[in-house]
């Protein structure tokens, strides 16, 4: 009865383990930016139209209590308090801002926004990614729409707020409960029911069983056959005559002298023999692709495939947060093509041109250093003629971000 008392001790503890580690929470600290869908001549002209944000969230079951920091440069700047909830089963989360409390900013009239989010993980590294809408504080119009990306990170860029200490602390201490595990039979219990069992035993009248004749049996017939035959003296060791086939191998190493063995390079050569003559046929072997050490000695991790409709390519990449002195080498095909560029809200310009081909071609993005706030993050920009695409890279100094690209004729 203990030891099914235990067992089940132990299974309810792993099932709250599991559903702690299932249920999704987003409490913490999230940077990232939102941008426009109004602006896309400014980024075609590389002009980086991106506001930072900042979001602390406290989750409590499927409710969030949060604060929003909005702020470009010294143009604006503005701080709102917000609610929200979370879909466990779709890691959807819904963000409501719901009035300003701090504002600076070079007229106009500022705006709330509602942030349908999606949750995403990769590695350690924890997103929300996805859209806005947004309406003006002063007369509810529409104040437009567009694309938000956060990442969860440990400090803040102003302080963090009370309600999300007191939410910290209250998940430390119920994770510090969970992960105690029930305390196990102490070894005085043990013997303490060894004890009653030997008792109960012996109160029953069991006995010890008696050895059984076939024991007894195998143990003569294991003493006698431990007895060594001691060899009779009279009789004359014979040593065994050389076999033919020793003989004969003796006579052929005395007769015929020993070539050296032939080395033959089988890899690089074919030899076809017809009667006496020979024909040499020499195969070149393709050269050795040489992997840069950089993409063979950290992981590298496919993040987008990208298909485009015209060989030409033009990507702008920017750092992606704060400017935090991230610097990145650029790898196309394993060629090494941008080399230690530092990340900033000017954009890095790279051109490709995509090969008309089947193959699948490789831009592998190296973080040469982590900057002031790890990992390294990078906002890569894809125009491809009449396409557009935005990539979030994340990397570090032990995993390469990959994206790759394809080309394929326009239907």
């Amino acid at each position: 009865m203990k030891l099914v008392t235990m067992r089940t001790r132990w299974i309810l503890f792993f099932l709250l383990i599991s559903g702690l580690i299932q249920a999704q929470d987003v409490t913490g600290i999230w940077r990232g930016h939102f941008r426009s869908n109004d602006n896309i001549y400014q980024r075609l002209m590389a002009d980086d139209d991106r506001y930072r944000i900042e979001v602390q969230i406290a989750q409590h079951d499927k409710t969030l209590k949060a604060v929003t920091y909005s702020y470009r440069s010294t143009i604006f700047y503005g701080k709102a308090e917000a609610n929200g909830s979370v879909d466990f089963k779709t890691k959807k989360v819904l963000l409501r801002e719901l009035k300003i409390v701090e504002l600076r900013m070079m007229g106009g009239d500022a705006c709330i926004m509602t942030c349908y989010l999606q949750y995403a993980k990769l590695g350690d590294e924890e997103f929300l990614e996805g859209t806005y809408t947004s309406r003006n504080t002063r007369d509810s119009s529409d104040c437009g729409k567009g694309t938000i990306f956060l990442h969860k990170v440990v400090e803040s860029d102003f302080y963090k707020e009370p309600f999300l200490e007191k939410k910290e602390q209250e998940k430390a201490t119920e994770k510090k409960k969970l992960v105690t595990p029930p305390p196990a039979p102490s070894p005085d219990n043990k013997l303490k029911t060894d004890s009653a069992v030997a008792k109960k035993t012996l109160k029953t009248g069991t006995t010890a069983p008696k050895t059984t004749t076939l024991a007894k049996t195998a143990a003569t017939n294991k003493t006698t056959t431990t007895k060594k035959t001691i060899p009779s003296t009279n009789v004359p060791a014979t040593k065994k005559p050389a076999t033919t086939q020793t003989q004969t191998a003796k006579t052929q190493s005395k007769t015929t002298p020993q070539k050296a063995p032939v080395k033959a390079d089988l890899s690089r050569q074919s030899i076809e023999t017809s009667g006496k003559d020979s024909v040499t046929k020499i195969e070149k072997k393709p050269m050795p692709v040489i992997i840069p050490k950089a993409l063979s000695s950290r992981s590298n991790e496919v993040v987008r495939t990208i298909s485009v409709h015209t060989p030409d390519v033009v990507l702008n990449i920017y750092d992606d947060g704060v400017i935090d002195n991230d610097t990145v080498s650029v790898y196309y095909d394993k060629k090494l093509i941008i080399s230690n560029a530092r990340l900033t809200d000017k954009p890095i310009v790279v051109k490709l041109h995509i090969d008309e081909s089947d193959e699948a071609h490789e831009l592998v993005m190296v973080a040469e250093n982590e900057g002031d706030i790890p990992p390294n993050t990078s906002l890569m920009i894809v125009n491809a003629g009449e396409q557009h695409y935005e990539v979030r890279i994340v990397s570090t100094e032990q995993k390469n971000a990959v994206v790759m690209f394809k080309y394929q004729k326009p239907q």
